[in-house]
């Protein structure tokens, strides 16, 4: 049976992927950020996605003849979340060459929405089951709290101003580190002795970071060590999120997590929320898709085509 050509255009990374019956693989590149910036503006994210993917999916599309496999369809993250209103620029790169490809392959054209893609990738290896959980989506656009029901997919709480990953980035931007800076803020939160525990700020919505983001710029002002700013974000975010998914659970009496998302993808963040967890008697069952799988990807959007392929009978 004939596979599904994945697209995903974020505003972090450029990505294709494609699943079959046999075969997974994805390939991405982050967009281009000068040191010292926080990010790309919409239409400079676009340009960069329209420079990037034609050579991803060159990549994806010679690995897939080289395996004697065949593209039967292609799928593509269309939007951020569920909803009429969720749009963002960037989105439109990759529904334009998906359109392309499917007129040009003669093969039908699916869609999804970017944090459907990631929830898809992170579930793959999990060990999850079942169609009833909780998840949590970690990023730079998203700190949501889901209650995933079929293919029910309603949002329970939210940070209400700054995102977790957003306050990753800006702290280690601050720090002189390179953007994305997850992985640097990572490396010297891990060289910690010491932090500071910032105080978690909630609501009914969901959670505040940007209190804490000021809080972590006056450690950076006053000459705090990078490894003591680093660990005090992570600590910070490690208590938020758990707070947030306890209370999700009381609500919803679902133990089971997802989590998932380019922030979770870090290993310090996992073994923060799986030792609180276990400290607290939380009594939540935490499971993580595989580091690859949780950042920004189209594996999830190229197995969510084929799923919906083969329910289709195409």
């Amino acid at each position: 049976m004939p596979g599904v050509l994945g697209i995903d255009t974020s505003c972090y990374t450029t990505s294709a992927a494609f699943a079959s019956e046999s075969m997974l693989l994805s390939r991405r590149k982050l967009l281009p950020v000068e040191q010292g910036e926080r990010g790309l503006r919409q239409s400079e994210a676009v340009f960069a996605h329209v420079r990037q993917l034609p050579e991803l999916i060159s990549q994806v599309t010679d690995e897939v003849k080289k395996a004697g496999e065949s593209i039967g369809g292609v799928c593509v993250s269309a939007s951020p979340v569920d909803g009429e209103d969720s749009y963002m620029p960037v989105f439109e790169a990759g529904k334009a060459f998906a359109s392309a490809l499917s007129s040009a392959l003669d093969v039908p054209l699916f869609t999804t929405t970017h944090q459907r893609g990631h929830l898809r990738a992170a579930r793959q290896d999990s060990g999850l089951t079942g169609d009833a959980f909780l998840c949590l989506h970690l990023s730079g656009g998203t700190t949501d709290v889901l209650y995933k029901r079929g293919e029910e997919l309603q949002c329970l709480s939210r940070s209400m101003d700054l995102h977790a990953g957003q306050l990753v980035d800006r702290v280690g931007v601050a720090l002189g580190m390179k953007f994305p800076a997850g992985p640097y803020l990572e490396q010297a939160a891990m060289k910690a002795a010491e932090w500071e525990s910032l105080p978690v700020s909630m609501d009914e919505g969901g959670c505040h970071l940007s209190g804490a983001e000021n809080a972590l710029m006056r450690m950076i002002t006053k000459g705090a060590a990078p490894e003591y700013v680093a660990r005090s974000t992570f600590d910070l975010l490690c208590r938020t999120v758990l707070r947030l998914l306890k209370d999700a659970s009381d609500r919803t009496g679902e133990k089971r997590v997802l989590i998932f998302g380019g922030v979770a993808s870090s290993a310090l963040l996992r073994e923060l929320l799986a030792a609180r967890n276990e400290k607290r008697r939380l009594g939540l069952e935490l499971y993580f898709g595989k580091p690859e799988y949780s950042g920004d990807n189209a594996a999830g959007v190229a197995l969510t085509g084929f799923e919906k392929m083969i329910a289709g009978g195409k």
